[in-house]
């Protein structure tokens, strides 16, 4: 247990407002946004600037205590939660570290503490006539220390790539409380280890992440979104591979659908409209975006649109002519995981496998999930850019939710063998956390699994930095 001790001292080192034992203050913070996760702790830090978490976590480390990070908490896989099962841990959320946000135009970087949204991020860009391209349903409360932890991917990896494409470098105190920086927006440094590139992806195991440094791009001053009807995912990833030549590489974003999921959606969610008058199998949202006005990209575009209709593979679209139009349709792409809390149970498998393997996994998994799962609702959409899919499955109709949720983890066993037979990965863009650290163990080779342990124990010996993640 921690100890009436290290909680008073704790307190004392932080001081007035920058820790908390006050149970509805905490309370928000212990449970996940899809009610998978509900932890407990007797403290939460809330450091208000790199040098107190640094005195917090120095603390810890002297004495034992374990901590765990959390950002925004739109995690899904338990990794921002503290006290699951018999754990003792003392949270440390970074919402509070919101003192600098600085934007260089010439460098194309921004900078920014820990608790900034990424929303904040893309209006600071915005202003200056630029672009944060990360972008996700959560972006208006997910945090800058949260996507770099967990490398976060969203719509746009496509063309501008995940969080860690993106980021030049982070601020971060380790788990001894010593801080490393290397925010300086370098995009050459052959100094030895890049440290930062460890805490990307790390999930709160090597340190907290307190400050990051992303790059920015020219914003997209012309933007067309195209809503298609397509047959097959294969007819979809023959039009993303030909519009990727159509428009010159400036598709940014390229969404799969099916069409329970859009129905789901339309059911669910107030003030949705179908985007298409028929009935089609599966749909695609896509995103064609230029930097600079080019009439000529329109045209190349409504010629792709053409040939690709008359040949069949779009059976019918809709190209939005206003913003209004264009939010509205990417409400529906976004909505899609909302959508399905409100239908009963659904198990959740966030993979990616090859972009050119994701037609012949869907239907090997779909049919895998019909032989052993009857009656289950298949919800398979996401990102068929760079071959990340939610391949989500519904319990069946009128079916008693708790003893669907029951197979959980036999169906992700199904469904990550399958993937693993396609050369993917069983975590895309959302981590390992608590869910998937025994699915990690039987599936990661066991030589990178070694490396890892080592890194985890050389920069955390004393176990303290989110022990229950990953491992």
């Amino acid at each position: 247990m921690i100890s009436a001790t290290h909680i008073d001292v704790l307190l004392n080192i932080a001081g007035s407002g920058s820790a908390t034992i006050d149970a509805d203050t905490i309370a928000p913070h212990l449970k996940e946004w899809r009610d998978k996760f509900e932890g407990k702790t007797p403290l939460m830090l809330t450091p208000r600037t790199t040098e107190e978490a640094a005195k917090q976590i120095h603390y810890c480390s002297q004495h034992g205590v374990a901590l765990v990070p959390q950002g925004g908490n739109t995690g899904l896989v338990g990794a921002g939660i503290p006290g699951l099962g018999d754990r003792d841990e003392v949270l440390i959320s970074t919402k509070k570290l919101r003192t600098h946000l600085h934007l260089d135009a010439d460098d194309l970087t921004v900078t920014a503490d820990a608790g900034f949204t990424v929303a904040e991020l893309q209006a600071a860009a915005a202003e200056h006539g630029l672009l944060f391209p990360l972008s996700l349903a959560s972006e208006g409360s997910c945090t800058v220390g949260g996507v770099v932890s967990t490398n976060a991917g969203g719509v746009h990896v496509v063309r501008y790539g995940t969080t860690r494409a993106l980021t030049l470098g982070v601020e971060a105190v380790m788990p001894d409380g010593s801080v490393i920086d290397e925010t300086s927006g370098l995009r050459k440094d052959n100094t030895g280890y890049k440290l930062s590139q460890l805490l990307i992806g790390a999930e709160g195991t090597l340190g907290v992440v307190t400050r990051a440094t992303f790059r920015l791009y020219p914003a997209e001053v012309q933007r067309q979104t195209c809503w298609l009807a397509v047959g097959t995912p294969a007819d979809a990833l023959t039009l993303l591979n030909s519009a990727r030549k159509a428009t010159g590489d400036r598709v940014s974003a390229f969404e799969l659908m099916p069409a329970f999921g859009l129905e789901l959606v339309l059911k669910h969610i107030p003030n949705t409209r179908p985007p298409l008058a028929g009935q089609f199998p599966w749909h695609v949202l896509m995103d064609v975006a230029s930097s600079s006005p080019d009439p000529a990209l329109e045209a190349r575009l409504e010629e792709w649109l053409a040939s690709n209709m008359e040949a069949g593979l779009i059976k019918d679209g809709t190209t939005a002519s206003s913003l209004a139009q264009i939010e509205a349709l990417w409400r529906l792409r976004e909505s899609m995981s909302e959508a399905q809390k409100h239908e009963g149970g659904s198990i959740k498998h966030d993979v990616a496998v090859p972009v050119s393997k994701v037609p012949a996994f869907l239907q090997r998994a779909g049919q895998a999930i019909e032989t052993h799962y009857p009656g289950a609702r298949l919800t398979a959409f996401g990102h068929l850019g760079d071959g990340n899919i939610h391949f989500n499955v519904m319990q069946p109709a009128g079916a008693d939710k708790a003893a669907f949720l029951s197979s959980w983890d036999a169906m992700n066993e199904l469904v990550h063998d399958i993937v693993a037979e396609f050369g993917g990965s069983i975590s895309a863009e959302h981590g390992i956390g608590t869910l998937k650290k025994e699915e990690l163990a039987r599936l990661k080779p066991a030589s990178s699994l070694v490396a890892m342990k080592a890194i985890k124990a050389a920069l955390d010996p004393n176990n303290i930095m989110n022990p229950g993640v990953l491992f």
